[in-house]
């Protein structure tokens, strides 16, 4: 009955007819934006949004910002089912998600006005875009706009990431606990995003009481492939000696393990017998033949459930505090790290039985 009266009292104020007010609180398409303004407007004075924010979607069209490799799996897998999380997301409401490519830096600042100035979009997604200018527009033209896995350092649009920080300290922190010292850590640093998942390893170390020494300990890539981590571990090999192969390696990304895996072979060297490998990924799937790979969850859909969460929460309350949201990792357990042997006693004889030291 209360909520009767209240569409009842936002019909009255706004001059619009009951069914208009309800098609626009249910999040329907078939309403047109001045009204659905003149509802949003009326209905967060009555305090109508506080119960449906998070159960309805109020905005027809979400226009979706992404590098363009973000629509190919071959090109980039995180970032692609990240979008495919988007739509699984948006799927059960009546919204249209429309797509449109824009890079990480140097964007083309007139291609995302012409884009996001439609008066059809009702909101935006930026994915993965470091450019300060494309997110001071996005907060000029005052629509509803969610990061994903990039931060405004203006802070004035809400987002959501993974905690690279501490993706990057569990990662290291299991092999450390493991009893590995010599780690080589690989990774790709062209965003600040790596930059921070490198902090978290150094963070370990500090844990730790040990001291991270990167001319030692890291190797930096310019992409995640394969082909590129099995050159790159080639080059360290050929400038260090046999005493410096490290006893566990931390690759950013299952790609990477594949070159890894492959340059290790080439030296006779045998994942988790020789050298344990741990990921950093968002696939569970093995990538070392023979082996479960252990690795750290890095979450993808998630973030598309959360950036719908700030879409809603923006929405309902458009002067609320921008809010950043980290999602943490989870550490997946396998066979291709172990604990470190090194230490262990090596008998200069050993038999399998025990009649030497007790007799028949």
């Amino acid at each position: 009955m209360a909520a009767k009266l209240k569409l009842a009292e936002i019909a009255r104020r706004t001059g619009l007819s009951i069914g208009t007010v309800s098609r626009v609180l249910a999040g329907k398409a078939n309403t047109s934006a001045h009204a659905k303004q003149l509802v949003l407007e009326c209905a967060r004075d009555e305090g109508v949004l506080e119960n449906i924010a998070t159960s309805r979607v109020l905005f027809n069209q979400v226009l979706i910002f992404a590098p363009a490799r973000a629509y190919d799996a071959r090109a980039d897998v995180f970032y692609y089912h990240v979008v495919q999380g988007l739509k699984d997301a948006f799927r059960p409401h009546d919204t249209h998600l429309s797509f449109c490519s824009l890079e990480e830096r140097d964007s083309d600042a007139q291609l995302f006005l012409k884009c996001l100035a439609d008066p059809a979009v009702d909101a935006t997604i930026i994915l993965g875009n470091d450019d300060p200018k494309i997110h001071e527009l996005a907060n000029d033209l005052g629509k509803p706009t969610v990061l994903i896995n990039c931060q405004d350092r203006a802070g004035k649009l809400d987002s959501v990431m993974p905690d690279h920080r501490q993706i990057g300290e569990i990662t290291a922190d299991q092999l450390l606990a493991l009893g590995h010292r010599n780690i080589l850590t690989m990774i790709c640093l062209r965003r600040s995003t790596m930059e921070r998942r490198l902090g978290g390893v150094r963070d370990a170390y500090s844990a730790f009481n040990l001291r991270y020494d990167e001319g030692r300990s890291l190797i930096t890539t310019s992409g995640f492939s394969a082909e590129e981590a099995e050159q790159a571990l080639d080059l360290f090999f050929q400038t260090r000696g046999a005493d410096e192969i490290p006893t566990a390696i931390i690759a950013s990304g299952n790609l990477m393990v594949e070159g890894v895996a492959r340059a290790l072979q080439k030296r006779n060297l045998r994942v988790a017998e020789d050298v344990s490998i741990i990921s950093i990924d968002g696939l569970a799937q093995s990538v070392v033949d023979g082996f479960a790979l252990c690795h750290c969850h890095v979450p993808r859909e998630e973030l598309a459930r959360e950036a719908l969460v700030l879409l809603q929460r923006r929405v309902a309350h458009h002067d609320a505090p921008v809010c950043n949201v980290l999602v943490c990792g989870r550490l997946e357990s396998g066979n291709s790290a172990v604990r470190f042997a090194g230490n262990k006693p090596r008998p200069a004889v050993a038999t399998h039985s025990h009649s030497l030291f007790y007799g028949r």
